[in-house]
């Protein structure tokens, strides 16, 4: 026997419709490109995101077409949040940090039929159209008199043309919850950047349990501001939980410095932030010399990278900031964990809590994990045993678009590549993580990548890129390298040979030469053991 309920689609469409009609006049405050600051409502986003809708439809794109985005946080975006995915097209999310071969593999591997790309981005647009043979209309996200008149791209046209005379008025389609809605390319494993396909009942759910009050906690009297992108794992689904709540969004833009972050913060009252660390590194840096304080801020949710425990000290002790600790991955939506504390947990000192609030946290409701040693068999959570950490649930991936990378599921489970031990209480802390990635400032940089440049070099006979430990940036790599017998090449040539190449944040640091590099049995090199030989190793300038 079925229950006698209402069966209505878990949909993307029917949160803006919600946000619009229950919290029509909450607002959105933008930071632009052009520097100013826009402001309109959740009543506005909904009647834009249709006018989007309706011009993808006269454009003839078919249900599940993929529109690209190469954008800042702002209003424009969030409106092709809801017009791309509510239409039945798929929203595709690039990351703009990557270099331009990087970016048109990608576009090309997602048949993307439209691009839209904040003004900033001209350059790399620029860069990359000639063989983006997809795509058929470039949208610059400005008004008509902030296009420049020769850009050399064909077909360009500013956004604001673009949605005129479209009309405000739309009927959203109803098909499959499970029909994809966005998807984002990750290169946090070797070779070619594999994507995330998101359903839009993935997307839901996960919006639904990020609002949990032991997760984000987000309310419709928050006031949000995502530092974190939203090329970023759709800004860790942070505007998808807004519009189910109808809390205020409060967007940088392209002004992530500390300066302006704060003054963002201050003038829009916000209560809520999220983002990596190295932005808020930056932002207490701004604030110490000058004695600021926060007014309204009470809680940051850190994630992309381990929070220092000085920057978590820094907040609570001084700024009576509450950190949220998360981990999760663009495979999972992105959130896996997050870290608050149990009721048994209160009574406990200050410095006893934040042994808890340094792990990266309790699993989310519908979220699974555990832990497994060698012999593939589940370890303890006793808070000591260490294994591979895999997850299962309803907004993790079971497989990458067009089946990349075959199927990466083990018994189900999704081996996230990551070493973790879990407590008896449940919470999870990462002790190690892949060996072939490294995570700069929140942003993935393979190490196969590094080191397949290097051996291009015709004096380099064999190179591996580690990361080291650096104060702002989490990691950065160095790459390790054995001159090929008689030949010679330095630290600075080297560098320069990077250039071009690869995006320069993901250029190694240093260079240091070794004579051998210790290799295994099966002749792969044997990482741990280079990295105790780099123990001593200082990063340059760090």
């Amino acid at each position: 026997m079925l229950g006698l309920m209402q069966n209505q689609p878990l949909l993307i469409s029917s949160l803006i419709d919600f946000a619009a009609r229950h919290h029509g006049d909450g607002e959105i405050v933008s930071r632009r490109v052009e520097g100013d600051l826009h402001r309109y409502t959740w009543r506005d986003v909904a009647r834009r995101a249709k006018q989007v809708a309706n011009r993808l439809d006269a454009m003839g794109l078919l249900f599940s077409d993929r529109v690209a985005t190469l954008a800042w946080n702002g209003y424009r975006h969030l409106e092709l949040y809801f017009g791309v995915s509510g239409s039945g097209r798929v929203l595709h999310t690039i990351n703009p940090r990557l270099h331009p071969d990087q970016v048109a593999w990608i576009a090309n591997h997602a048949e993307d039929q439209v691009l839209c790309f904040d003004m900033s981005f001209l350059p790399l647009v620029q860069a990359i159209h000639g063989r983006a043979t997809t795509i058929r209309q470039y949208v610059a996200l400005c008004d008509a008199d902030k296009l420049p008149a020769d850009t050399g791209i064909p077909n360009l046209v500013s956004y604001e043309t673009w949605l005129a005379g479209q009309p405000t008025s739309y009927e959203w389609p109803s098909f499959d919850e499970n029909s994809a809605s966005s998807m984002c390319y990750t290169s946090g494993t070797t070779g070619n950047p594999k994507a995330a396909l998101y359903s839009h009942r993935s997307t839901i759910l996960h919006a639904y349990a990020a609002a949990l009050p032991d997760v984000m906690g987000i309310s419709a009297r928050d006031a949000i501001l995502p530092v974190v992108p939203m090329f970023h794992v759709n800004a860790w689904g942070i505007p998808y939980s807004a519009a189910l709540t109808g809390a205020k969004l409060v967007f940088p833009g392209p002004s992530l410095d500390g300066k302006s972050v704060y003054e963002l913060i201050e003038s829009e009252k916000v209560t809520y932030a999220a983002g990596v660390p190295t932005v808020w590194q930056m932002l207490l840096s701004h604030m110490k010399p000058g004695g600021l304080r926060f007014s309204t801020l009470t809680r940051t949710v850190i994630g992309g990278a381990a929070c220092p425990p000085a920057m978590m000290h820094a907040f609570r002790d001084e700024y009576g900031v509450e950190v949220l600790h998360a981990w999760g991955m663009t495979e999972m939506s992105p959130l896996g964990t997050l870290c608050t504390l149990k009721n048994k947990h209160l009574e406990m000192s200050e410095d006893e809590q934040m042994k808890v609030r340094l792990k990266q946290g309790r699993a989310i409701y519908a979220i699974d994990m555990k832990i497994v040693g060698d012999d593939g068999q589940e370890l303890p959570w006793d808070g000591q045993a260490t294994g591979d950490l895999l997850v299962k649930g309803p907004w993790v991936i079971r497989e990458y678009f067009k089946g990349e990378g075959g199927n990466p599921l083990v018994d189900g489970w999704f081996p996230t590549g990551d070493v973790a031990s879990i407590d008896a209480d449940g919470y999870m802390q990462i002790t190690d993580r892949s060996k072939d990635v490294i995570k700069s400032g929140g942003e993935w940089i393979s190490s196969i990548d590094v080191e397949n440049i290097a051996m291009g070099h015709p004096a380099v006979a064999m190179a591996a890129c580690v990361g080291m430990r650096h104060p702002k940036w989490d990691e950065r790599p160095i790459v390790v390298v054995v001159k090929k017998p008689g030949a010679e090449v330095t630290r600075e040539e080297l560098l320069k040979f990077y250039e071009g190449k690869t995006a320069k944040w993901q250029i190694p640091d240093d260079v240091v030469f070794v004579e051998a590099i210790p290799l295994g049995a099966t002749g792969k090199m044997l990482k741990t053991r280079l990295r105790e030989q780099l123990k001593d190793y200082k990063l340059p300038g760090a």
